[in-house]
C-alpha cells in the first residue's frame, strides 16, 4: 500500500512539474500572436502612405506604416496589440488620416514579416525606435496610442519620454493579472518572464491619460482597465457591451474620438 501511495504521489509530481515546465517553456507562444506576411503597401491602403524602415537599438529594421498628412495637428504613435499585424489596422488608419493625424503604424519585431522574437525587452526597444522615427518625421506634438498588449507597450515608453497625451485601449493592470484570470491554477508571477507593470507605469506619466474599454471585455476584464485609468488619475470611457476584439474597439466612434480629443 505504502508503495502504490509513493508511486502516486510521484506521478502526480512528475505531471505538476510537466504542466508547469510547460507553461513557462511555451509561455510567449501564448502571450505573442504575430500574423507574418504578405502585408500590402502602405500606399495600397492609403495614397500617400509610406513603408518605412524602423532600426532599432540591438540592431533589427522593422518595416512599419507612416500616413503622413499636410499641417497635422499632431502624430499618433499606434502600438498594436498581441495578435495578427498591421494589416488588420487599416480601418483605425484611414480613420485617423480622415480626421488630419499623421499615424505611425507599428508592426513589432516578429509581426508581419520583421525579423526577431517579441519579448517585453524587444517591444521596449521597437516603440522607442518607433517614437524617435515619428518625432523627427511630424515635428508635432506625439500622441501614444496602444490597445490592449500595446497599452502596456507604451505606458512604458511614456515613462520615459512623456508624449502630449496617452490614450490606452483596453489595459490590463499588469500582466500577471490578465494571465491569472484565464489560468487560475497557475502560479503566474512565479512563472512570467515578461510582466508589463502598466498601472505602476501610468502612475509615474505626467501626460493626461484616457482609457476606452468594452463593458463586455471577455480578455481584459473590464475592473482592470478602469484601475489603470484611476492609477494615472485619468478619464474612463465605456463602451457598453463591446468584446475585446469586437470592431468597436478597433476603429468605432469612442477609439477615433478619444484619440482625436488627445490630440488637440
Amino acid at each position: 500500500m505504502r508503495g502504490r501511495l509513493l508511486i502516486g504521489g510521484a506521478v502526480v509530481v512528475i505531471i505538476v512539474a510537466v504542466v508547469f515546465g510547460s507553461a513557462f517553456a511555451f509561455q510567449r507562444r501564448l502571450i505573442y500572436l504575430p500574423s507574418g506576411g504578405p502585408v500590402p503597401s502602405a500606399a495600397e491602403v492609403l495614397p500617400g502612405g509610406r513603408d518605412v524602415a524602423l532600426r532599432t537599438a540591438d540592431g533589427l529594421t522593422l518595416t512599419s506604416w507612416y500616413f503622413p498628412v499636410a499641417a497635422p495637428r499632431a502624430a499618433v504613435l499606434v502600438a498594436p496589440g498581441n495578435a495578427g499585424n498591421r494589416s488588420l489596422r487599416a480601418p483605425l488608419a484611414r480613420a485617423l488620416h480622415a480626421a488630419g493625424v499623421a499615424t505611425l503604424l507599428l508592426d513589432y519585431r516578429g509581426y508581419g514579416g520583421n525579423p526577431g522574437s517579441p519579448t517585453e525587452a524587444g517591444l521596449a526597444l521597437d516603440v522607442r525606435a518607433a517614437r524617435e522615427f515619428l518625432a523627427a518625421q511630424a515635428r508635432v506634438p506625439l500622441v501614444y496610442f496602444g490597445e490592449s498588449l500595446g497599452a502596456a507597450v507604451v505606458a512604458g515608453l511614456a515613462v520615459d519620454f512623456p508624449p502630449a497625451a496617452l490614450v490606452l485601449r483596453s489595459p490590463f493592470t499588469d500582466l500577471a493579472a490578465v494571465a491569472r484570470r484565464h489560468y487560475p491554477f497557475l502560479p503566474v508571477r512565479l512563472l512570467l518572464l515578461d510582466t508589463f507593470p502598466v498601472a505602476d507605469q501610468v502612475a509615474r506619466v505626467p501626460a493626461p491619460v484616457t482609457v476606452v474599454y468594452g463593458g463586455a471585455d471577455s480578455i481584459v476584464p473590464p475592473e482592470q482597465s478602469r484601475a489603470v485609468a484611476a492609477a494615472a488619475g485619468g478619464r474612463a470611457v465605456e463602451v457598453p457591451g463591446a468584446d475585446h476584439n469586437d470592431p468597436v474597439l478597433l476603429d468605432g466612434p469612442a477609439v477615433i474620438a478619444a484619440i482625436t480629443a488627445a490630440a488637440g
